[in-house]
């Protein structure tokens, strides 16, 4: 999955320093990442090419011993020749998996960054804190965390088949399992019988905790769980929700290893028969 970098090391420790010149760069616009051409693939600029593009830079983490930063140009439409800006879903089969983690969880920071610039109890412009991950509100006190958004995503089984969705009105295209955000008071369990439920109208027993995976795309933290169904198997679809809810027999399973999603972590373990 996109957090399993081994033999690398994700350091979680917030130690913020001044960009060196060979460290690297995430810059984003939108749902784009700024890239160049590396080795065999794309990888993303460092300060030294940056440096007389950048309005401002902030400390993100340590891959290892090295740190990612994160920078805002003075211009969108000026930078580096050599750079690019790319798609991060199409483009990340062209990148080391320790890059496509550096730029979901760089993401996951940035869009909280650029969210919380103005204190939401005051008003005030925040200052990132030198000692810990956070925003400090200088004027009222205020201190403000990363968001991290829970949300179960289901593996509903029948025997030897498995409950397989497309979402409705959506980029993604391709096949999905029941998933939905934790809502306040609620239990991750206490999800999945509810999202199940309301997405194709079934309940759930026998429920399992899988894995999780951190998903800085969403700001989410995936939660994995499979389910067996309890009672009736026939499916009433919200539409708003999916386009399409059908079971699977594991022989009849064509969606290719990804190495990267939890959803397809869950899919493949079952078509195994790890998992039923």
């Amino acid at each position: 999955m996109i957090q399993d970098i081994a033999p690398r090391h994700y350091r979680v420790a917030y130690a913020p320093a001044p960009p060196r010149p060979e460290d690297p760069c995430l810059v984003f616009r939108g749902k784009t990442l700024l890239e160049c051409p590396g080795g065999e693939g794309l990888t993303v600029p460092t300060w030294r090419e940056l440096a007389p593009y950048a309005a401002r830079t902030q400390w993100l983490f340590a891959i290892d011993d090295t740190p990612y930063h994160l920078v805002e140009l003075t211009d969108p439409e000026v930078f580096p020749p050599t750079c690019t800006w790319g798609s991060m879903r199409e483009n990340r089969r062209k990148k080391t998996k320790d890059l496509l983690f550096a730029q979901s969880t760089g993401y996951h920071l940035a869009q909280w960054y650029f969210a919380n610039r103005f204190c939401g109890r005051c008003g005030s412009p925040t200052r990132p804190d030198d000692r810990e991950r956070m925003l400090r509100c200088p004027h009222c006190g205020n201190l403000i965390y990363p968001k991290i958004a829970p949300a179960v995503i289901v593996a509903l089984t029948w025997g030897d088949k498995i409950l397989m969705t497309r979402y409705q009105g959506r980029a993604y295209t391709g096949y999905a399992l029941i998933a939905g955000f934790t809502e306040v008071g609620e239990t991750a369990e206490d999800t999945v019988r509810r999202e199940v439920f309301e997405e194709v109208g079934l309940h759930v027993k026998d429920i399992r905790y899988c894995g999780s995976q951190p998903w800085g795309i969403d700001s989410n933290l995936l939660l994995g769980y499979f389910a067996r169904l309890d009672g009736t198997e026939e499916i009433h679809l919200d539409r708003q929700e999916l386009s399409q809810a059908a079971w699977y027999r594991r022989e009849e399973i064509d969606l290719a290893p990804d190495d990267y999603s939890l959803t397809n972590h869950m899919i493949q373990a079952f078509r195994r028969g790890d998992w039923d």
